[in-house]
């Protein structure tokens, strides 16, 4: 059951009115309202709210009187009563607006509403003002109770003067009966109508007959069987054949009428059977409730909850809707789904405003309603930028594809916008395939997936979804989700791999190589999660760790194997960790924190990193450099190296990528390929670089690579990457 101020409605939310007279009316209307629906008067509203204003008068003076009596509010209850306002329900609404609403609109200055309740002219306190509020609640209450029981004595008492009446004068009593029909039949607020069992109108009320457009002629000349309807529901004719037939008594259907003018009339239809003094079936008696209104408010309430209120496209709600029916259709039935992401649309708001942008998104909105015209298609937009096409039926392997299609080329033609004109490109993912396989959300999951991969590849475009990317951007997603507390629960370890000096076979230092020992996928490297890091930017917090424990390990290896010669660590640095202002600063705290000279550091960057790269970028390496670490030039030959540009790199290490040895593994080499590494060992000693060589597989490689002059390599050859304490074992065995 609704409270007072619900049933109320709007009316509490609106500006309170000017001057004591109206904030009463306004109590009056609130309190009309509140109780109109559960009063049995024929009165209509606004004539019932007359009658309560004196009564909102008196409740307001008795607020206010001195000396405060409380009884006033009985007569109060009393005139409720008077009114017809008997139901439980009228009291219940009646006892809730005057606790909410009295002391609101009537508890003012004690001037305020009227002369009587003056006083001494002083305005109540507040908590005053309440507690005279309960009060004449309870007497409102208690003057209703007693004049209902009168009301109830005195209609008991009628009752038995009725029956005593009966008995003595038959005929009497059935004309009194007949008349009191007649009254509720007239005056009745629902329609009435009587009919014979063939279907005959015989009586309708003057209710019925304004329903119907006034015309009694148009009522009373029908037969019920001309009052069908296309929306009728299935069950509403064969009820009403069982009802005629004597078997059931009464149903109730939500019905539908065509009026003379053509317009329709909905209503809460109730059929009872009237039998005789037998029980034979004798008419039929139909209630009709106008609900039109009422329906229209429910379809129009029901259109805005479901549809977006710039593009008047359906929303996600009723799309979800849509595809959930079409995902459990029946056995053959397939559905094709186009998600669609407009290109650079943030672009467009940004530049020409968010006014622009909304155009753009309605203009975009009708061409894509023009691109879904068929029985089965609909176009939803699901928020910001993003639309959504849905086709359903046996052949939407082709129809998708078509549909995507038409998209992309009605998104084509340039749309004209403050004088300029913006072309328009969209990313489009296609999820299609079997109804009753798959869920609404995983179906858009996979579609969303898609379209970024359409985006990824350029946009302007659409890609079919694949059940394997879309498993391996799930993982990537689950794996970005998971990179914040997976450093944090210490799931990160490092392995190391040896750097061999060419010449001797002795090991120089090795390269820390971070692994990630996932709870579910098991262990993972860098490849996989590395680049997941750089997009957060946990690899700034995850770089240093791995600084951290990679120089740790590097001064236990001195302490501990002193006499095997100082064992150099390399560490990569990514480039977010270049750009970041603490690298400087990060590093020579690890060095110092950790007691390992500056000497026995290598940072690793990669080629692709400093291409192109300006005097602020090489700032920070520059000043390590001068410190002592040691920068090497990593993955060397394989972006577009300058090598004039090396002269102003603070580095002092080349390391070839791991495609130069490849070629090394055929016999003979290939001449071009030794001939180019022999051209950068050449080069790289000039300027008074070291080469390290990566990827070294097999002794035939390692053999060409010292001959072509190389200093150091690592490779499987030498030893696979593994936990510290195998670093020392190899020095003392030996590399080669």
């Amino acid at each position: 059951m609704s409270t007072p101020a619900e049933a109320a409605g709007a009316a509490g939310a609106a500006a309170e009115p000017d001057g004591p007279e109206g904030r009463l009316r306004r109590f009056a209307t609130i309190w009309s309202r509140a109780i109109f629906p559960s009063t049995a008067t024929s009165l209509t509203r606004p004539e019932f709210e007359q009658r309560l204003l004196p009564l909102a008068r008196t409740l307001s003076e008795a607020l206010h009187a001195r000396p405060f009596d409380p009884a006033r509010a009985q007569e109060v209850g009393t005139e409720l009563v008077g009114m017809h306002c008997t139901d439980p329900d009228a009291l219940s609404r009646t006892l809730g607006v005057v606790d909410a609403y009295l002391v609101l609109y009537c508890g003012g200055d004690s001037g305020d509403s009227g002369s009587g309740g003056s006083g001494s002219g002083g305005e109540l306190a507040p908590d005053e003002c309440r507690a005279r509020c309960a009060r004449l609640q309870h007497a409102l209450a208690a003057g209703f109770a007693r004049a209902l029981r009168e009301r109830t004595l005195t209609e008991q008492e009628a009752i038995a003067r009725s029956a005593m009446a009966a008995r003595s004068d038959a005929q009497h009593a059935l004309h009194a009966s007949e008349e009191r029909f007649r009254a509720v039949f007239e005056g009745a607020a629902i329609g009435i109508g009587i009919a014979d069992l063939d279907g005959n109108v015989l009586e309708v009320n003057d209710t019925l007959m304004q329903m119907f457009g006034g015309l009694d002629a148009a009522v009373r000349s029908r037969n019920v069987s001309d009052w069908g309807h296309p929306e009728d529901a299935p069950h509403v004719w064969k009820m009403y054949a069982e009802l005629v037939r004597g078997e059931r008594d009464h149903f109730r259907v939500e019905k539908p009428y065509y009026r003379g003018d053509g317009t329709v009339l909905w209503t809460n239809l109730t059929v009872s059977l009237l039998r005789d003094a037998e029980g034979r079936p004798q008419y039929q008696l139909a209630l009709m409730e106008d609900t039109t209104e009422r329906r229209l408010l429910n379809l129009r309430l029901r259109y805005e909850a479901t549809h977006d209120a710039l593009t008047g496209l359906p929303n996600r709600t009723l799309f979800f809707e849509r595809l959930e029916k079409a995902l459990s259709a029946g056995d053959g039935m397939r559905f094709g789904l186009c998600y669609l992401d407009l290109d650079g649309f943030k672009a467009v708001n940004d530049s020409l405003g968010h006014s622009a942008g909304d155009r753009l998104l309605v203009e975009v909105a009708d061409r894509l309603q023009s691109c879904a015209t068929a029985p089965r298609e609909m176009v939803a937009r699901l928020g910001g930028d993003e639309f959504v096409a849905l086709t359903t039926g046996p052949h939407t392997e082709r129809e998708v594809d078509e549909l995507a299609a038409r998209i992309l080329g009605a998104l084509s033609a340039p749309i004209r916008l403050d004088g300029r004109e913006i072309t328009v490109r969209g990313s489009i993912g296609i999820v299609e395939g079997p109804a009753g396989e798959r869920g609404p959300a995983e179906v858009l999951r996979s579609a969303d997936i898609t379209m970024y991969r359409a985006k990824s590849a350029g946009g302007n475009r659409f890609e079919l979804a694949d059940a394997e990317a879309d498993a391996r951007a799930i993982t990537r997603h689950g794996l970005t989700n998971a990179l914040p507390t997976a450093l944090e629960r210490g799931e990160f370890f490092i392995e190391y791999q040896p750097l061999v000096h060419l010449s001797d076979g002795s090991v120089h230092g090795a390269e820390a190589l971070v692994r990630w020992c996932h709870p579910q996928h098991g262990v993972l490297g860098p490849d996989r999660f590395i680049p997941l890091a750089e997009h957060t930017g946990l690899i700034v917090p995850l770089g240093r760790w791995v600084l951290e424990e990679s120089v740790r390990q590097a001064r236990f290896w001195q302490q501990r194997h002193a006499d095997g010669g100082p064992l150099r660590i390399n560490v990569n640095l990514s480039p977010t960790q270049l750009h970041h202002p603490g690298l400087v600063s990060d590093t020579v705290r690890v060095l110092e924190r950790a007691g390992l000279e500056p000497g026995a550091l290598c940072l690793e960057v990669t080629e692709s990193a400093l291409i192109g790269a300006d005097d602020d970028l090489l700032k920070p390496l520059r000043q390590l450099a001068e410190m002592g670490v040691d920068i090497a030039l990593d993955d060397f030959g394989t972006g577009y190296s300058n090598l004039a540009n090396l002269r102003r790199l603070p580095v002092s290490v080349l390391k070839l990528d791991r495609s130069f040895t490849r070629g090394m593994q055929q016999h003979p080499a290939d001449p071009v390929d030794l001939k180019i590494v022999e051209g950068i060992v050449s080069l790289a000693h000039s300027l008074e670089l070291a080469v390290t060589v990566e990827g070294v597989e097999t002794g035939v490689q390692a053999a060409q690579l010292r001959a072509l002059g190389c200093d150091t390599a690592q490779g499987w050859y030498y030893a696979r990457p593994g936990a510290p304490d195998r670093i020392h074992s190899l020095v003392l065995a030996d590399a080669v």
